[in-house]
């Protein structure tokens, strides 16, 4: 067997695995619509099983695959958008479309061709709306029925003397045998092999000990023995010696006990540690694939879709050893064949185009994959056209996202911002090469899924390149493990960009926050303990522990209060009944068995952009200031207004009160609840929560409600006032006659001077 055989077996196996996954999703759903032909969730599954045996169908060079189930998904999508309503004759179409796409994997239960051509003929009558389903489909189905083999598709005949397809689905190409296991399974697997790994360390601890009680008893011979060396000078009596002398002996004899059994201990634990570790190396490497295997087949698809476009394409690939956690490998798939047909479909020119431009006529794309700090870094890039901003800008005017004036004025980068935008496409007829409105939306919505990320860069008449980033596995990741308020919190390293202590009078005030300098910039400097809602740290060491965190363009310092050290941590998914938790993604064991929440890197920079847009970032205290800081009264002002707000919270500043501001009633809820103020100064009309509803919450809180609280509205009509009042508020100013005397004395009323 030539290798071009060997590599085109390889993929009709590739198809027959595929076939048979997506074909029982196909005969589950279509089963279910038949009961109830409307369910979307059932639809949507169908649809995308056909999708995807279109395209693996494509792929392999199947053109009869292609055909019955491009015919198919036409079906599905009609009924989807409600231009079809699903009948029995449809089901018994789509079940019919079925069984022959598991028999053409079957090479040897192919279907003929006249079979394929007439189920096609089948499918578009029974689209047509002006024909009779019934009538016309009866001959047809008759006509495949006759040409169905008599064994199932899923099962060999008995009469078949040759080997059978399904063997072969049970080995590799070096003979080695395949077994399916559950994704379920495996993550199980993963999971109770780390938690091995975890309790094998437990037992370094305990030899410690037993090491500890081996030293304290060869201590205890000694002092007996000392002991004894003293008694000869004294005439002791036969009792006495005998005693004396078990006591020697039974010490002796338990030492020697001890010595046995902490050597017996010690190797079980190196053992037991070491088969720990090769259970957990070999469950990791099961989640582990090559790059290659995603790309099985792209290099054949990027050529046959170009010559049925009539272009000359060549894929060149980099890193193909790369390996990747098989979850990440699986969730690129789609999202990397999408950019390879959208490279071929919109990128590479015809050859007559790129002859005039002084190109080759072969148009070459090429993909690179490559580690990078703990991630995936994923580049395609394409020697094309590149994309034509006038015409995108044009799409974004006719598709009224955006005025005329405004889209003429729009940046490069802004307008390639667009083609991720939800069904944006500068096709205008829907092909099977261009698909159906699934564009760069849903490869961005795959990536992120990933917890990475997508760019597109461009130049005219030259080529596009798109960045991806995602993590290598979603098992596991490696992190500094730090302290925060006496607990434990991981840092990704894929978003660290260096860890460093700094000196008192290495912090600078800016605009009234805090930074420090890094590579040439400024860097905001945050605490930890804010952020996560922990206890501030009491430790007055001359240095503070900072964490530099990035996430693409953001950049800052997060104060911690010690690095514990460098952890390869397995994760470990939330509760689902938790939901999300602000700032962390998952948690994780360390060594000892404790528990360690993993940060969520990108969460955790909205919320410090949060904290600064509403002024509640608190400065990080350093000695002395510490108690300064504490004795400032805390004024919360609450306005939607971004004007009002400014004012409020700079004439407050000016008189030395420490102010936060939130931007609406349920923020400004979020803040009472989280943090101690001596004053909520607030609007009654904001979206979310209006101030009424808040001072009601506030004083029905058994915390909060003694706290002053001072109503400014524009409304000033008695009616108002009084339901301000009844609400519970202990001051009412209208904006209409406010002014800066007129806040700060009610603000001094209330409360007193800035200082406690």
């Amino acid at each position: 067997m030539t290798p071009e055989q060997m590599r085109d077996a390889s993929l009709l196996e590739l198809f027959s695995l595929e076939a048979e996954a997506q074909t029982q999703v196909l005969s589950t759903g279509l089963l279910a619509l038949e009961r109830n032909p409307t369910q979307a969730d059932q639809l949507e599954s169908c649809m995308r099983a056909a999708h995807s045996l279109k395209g693996a169908a494509r792929i392999v060079g199947i053109d009869s695959g292609v055909s019955v189930a491009h015919v198919m998904e036409d079906c599905l999508v009609s009924a989807q958008e409600g231009r079809l309503l699903l009948r029995p004759e449809h089901i018994d179409a789509l079940l019919q479309g079925t069984d022959l796409l598991m028999r053409i994997a079957t090479p040897a239960n192919a279907p003929q061709p006249r079979d394929i051509e007439a189920y096609v003929a089948l499918m578009g009558q029974l689209l047509d709306p002006s024909a009779l389903p019934t009538a016309v489909a009866a001959p047809v189905m008759a006509e495949l029925q006759l040409e169905a083999p008599p064994a199932p598709a899923f099962e060999p005949s008995v009469e078949t003397p040759e080997p059978t397809p399904q063997k072969s689905r049970r080995t590799t190409e070096g003979g080695e045998r395949v077994l399916r296991v559950t994704a379920e399974r495996l993550n199980s697997l993963l999971d109770l092999s780390s938690k091995s790994l975890v309790e094998t360390q437990r037992l370094k601890p305990h030899l410690a000990t037993m090491q500890r009680l081996k030293r304290m008893q060869n201590n205890g011979l000694r002092a007996l023995e000392n002991l004894n060396v003293h008694l000869k000078e004294h005439a002791l009596s036969l009792e006495a010696l005998e005693a004396l002398e078990d006591a020697r002996r039974l010490l002796a004899e338990s030492q020697q006990l001890l010595s046995e059994k902490n050597a017996e201990l010690d190797e079980f634990a190196w053992q037991a540690s070491q088969r720990a570790q090769v259970l957990y190396d070999t469950a990791l490497a099961c989640r582990m694939r090559p790059f290659a295997d995603v790309l099985t087949g792209q290099v054949r698809m990027v050529r046959d879709l170009g010559r049925s476009l009539g272009k000359q394409v060549r894929l060149e690939i980099e890193g193909e050893k790369t390996q990747v956690d098989r979850d990440v490998l699986e969730k690129l798939e789609a999202p990397l064949t999408h950019l390879l047909r959208n490279a071929v479909d919109h990128g590479i020119e015809t050859p007559e185009q790129r002859l005039l431009k002084g190109k080759s006529e072969e148009g070459l794309i090429r993909l690179r994959a490559s580690h990078q700090a703990g991630l995936l870094v994923l580049e395609l890039s394409d020697d094309g056209n590149g994309v034509d901003l006038e015409k995108v800008r044009r799409s974004i005017i006719e598709r009224q996202l955006s005025p005329a004036e405004t889209a003429a004025q729009l940046s490069e980068e802004e307008l390639l911002t667009f083609l991720f935008l939800p069904g944006f496409s500068l096709r205008d007829t829907v092909t099977e090469v261009s698909g159906r409105g699934v564009g760069l939306d849903a490869v961005q919505h795959m990536v992120r899924q990933l917890r990475g990320a997508v760019e597109l860069e461009q130049t005219a008449g030259e080529g596009s390149r798109f960045h991806l980033e995602v993590p290598l596995t979603l098992s596991v990741v490696r992190s500094l493990v730090v302290e925060v308020g006496e607990e434990a919190y991981a840092f990704p390293l894929a978003h660290i960009e260096r860890m460093c202590d700094l000196e008192p009078e290495d912090i600078v005030q800016v605009e009234g926050r805090q930074h420090f300098w890094h590579e040439g910039r400024h860097v905001g400097l945050v605490a930890a303990s804010q952020l996560l809602n922990r206890p501030a740290s009491q430790n007055s060491g001359e240095t503070l522990k900072v964490v530099v965190i990035r996430e693409r363009d953001a950049i800052y310092g997060v104060a911690v209060e010690r690095f514990i050290g460098e952890r390869t941590l397995v994760v470990l998914p939330l509760d689902e009944r938790l939901g999300k938790v602000q700032d962390i993604s998952a948690g994780a064991l360390l060594d000892d068995g404790s528990v360690v929440l993993i940060v969520d890197v990108e969460d955790m920079l909205r919320s410090v952009d949060k904290l600064l847009n509403t002024g509640r970032l608190e400065r990080i205290a350093r000695h002395g200031n510490q108690a300064v800081e504490a004795a400032r009264k805390r004024v919360l002002v609450v306005d939607d207004s971004l004007t009002v707000r400014e004012l409020q919270r700079k004439l407050l500043l000016n008189r030395g009160y420490d102010v936060a501001v939130a931007v609406d009633g349920m923020d400004g809820w979020n803040a009472l609840r989280s943090e101690d103020f001596d004053l909520l100064i607030t609007d009654i009309d904001m979206p979310r929560m209006d101030g009424i509803e808040l001072v009601t919450l506030l004083r029905r809180d058994n915390r909060l409600q003694s706290l002053p609280v001072m109503v400014v509205s524009y409304k000033d009509r008695e009616e108002d006032r009084r339901r301000g009042l009844d609400a519970g508020a202990d001051y009412y100013l209208a904006k209409a006659s406010f002014h800066d005397d007129a806040l700060l004395d009610a603000v001094v009323e209330l409360i007193g001077g800035a200082r406690a």
